[in-house]
């Protein structure tokens, strides 16, 4: 049992909010960059919350590898595509205004794409999808990022994680929710075992001569994740397809760094994450209330379907999420003992402390 503390959502925002502006972040890229951090522990993917809120973009703001002022520039734009220069910004930020725009342009088009170029690494994904929803929409959102995953039958990281997600509104039923790396775990859950002293399955990753390894130390400090699927025994390949796939959407098409050039230190420190945006108008295909009652008796036909011995219960994506983020709003986010000891560190570094009271 992890050793964890619990805080409020809106004290621990308003506290990453500061640390942004104190880093020089405007006050509105910073409060959309701590709902995006914070929104990741709330639904317990805690690998992408504020776990990294000072290892990856404290860090990287206080060495002037990331613009804190964000001034994307459009590329080119018509009326359902739109593409972005995100001027190395906080890709939070960055994609943020990518999605509201491809959701705008969609609400006229019918469906809109947006790809961005030179941004970071901007948190979880599900979250720009989910913005297309109270819009009776359906989002998708495609990042790259830094080579972490080996290709089939390959020894060494070519590939990112590569995330997929997509948001598909229903009616009484929770919306449909797909959020997933394209390897078999993102390397921030690994992460999260190695901070908390902990073995991982073993199957999630490799060590540096290609073996698998339940030590999160040897797959981070030489080794490499595999992609879903894992080997090619379990056709990992497929992993290893749409990981290809998201790197050619968001990398290639986008004009990004893409394989092993995402976050390569020799391009003048700039990371060049690419970014893959979509926004899809229910209403232009079909009436919305009949689409989301179908929705629902899809949804519902699942979760009633017979179940194997010792289950009671089928989850549809992102329903546990929904119902994790519903209690934590109420009981507050837990953050492991070594996540807060370290914010108190960066805090006290920039001059932020980190003095919130913890619930229990």
């Amino acid at each position: 049992m992890l050793n964890t503390l619990s805080y409020r959502v809106d004290e621990l925002k308003a506290y990453v909010t500061r640390f942004f502006t104190t880093l020089n972040v405007p006050e509105i890229d910073a409060q959309i960059a701590a709902d995006v951090l914070v929104s990741a522990d709330l639904r317990g993917v805690n690998s992408h919350g504020v776990i990294r809120l000072h290892t990856y973009y404290g860090s990287r703001l206080r060495k002037k590898l990331i613009d804190p002022l964000s001034p994307i520039k459009t590329l080119n734009e018509t009326a359902a595509t739109l593409a972005l220069d995100g001027a190395n910004g906080l890709g939070q930020v960055v994609a943020y205004r990518a999605m509201s725009r491809c959701i705008e342009m969609a609400d006229t088009a019918g469906l809109a794409v947006a790809t961005v170029r030179n941004s970071n690494h901007f948190g979880i994904a599900g979250y720009y999808a989910m913005m297309a929803l109270p819009e009776d929409m359906i989002g998708i959102s495609l990042t790259n990022s830094q080579p972490l995953v080996a290709a089939t039958y390959g020894l060494k990281p070519v590939l990112g994680t590569n995330p997929i997600a997509v948001a598909i509104p229903a009616g009484e039923e929770q919306p449909y929710v797909l959020d997933m790396a394209t390897s078999i775990v993102p390397i921030g859950r690994v992460a999260v075992y190695q901070k908390a002293g902990q073995s991982i399955p073993e199957g999630w990753g490799m060590d540096a001569a290609g073996a698998l390894t339940d030590d999160p130390n040897k797959v981070i400090g030489g080794g490499a994740l595999l992609p879903l699927g894992g080997p090619a025994e379990l056709r990992g390949y497929k992993g290893y397809g749409l990981s290809l796939l998201v790197d050619l959407l968001s990398g290639v098409l986008a004009g990004a760094a893409f394989g092993k050039e995402v976050g390569n230190p020799a391009n003048q420190g700039r990371a060049n994450v690419g970014h893959f945006f979509a926004a899809i108008k229910i209403e232009n295909f079909r009436p919305v209330m009949e689409f989301k009652q179908d929705m629902d008796q899809y949804l519902r036909t699942l979760k009633q379907s017979p179940k194997l011995p010792g289950h009671d219960r089928i989850y549809i994506h992102g329903e546990k999420e929904f119902e994790l983020a519903n209690q934590y709003l109420r009981e507050g986010v837990p953050l492991m003992q070594e996540v807060v000891d370290s914010l108190k560190q960066a805090g006290d570094e920039i001059g932020v402390p980190f003095d919130l009271k913890p619930i229990k």
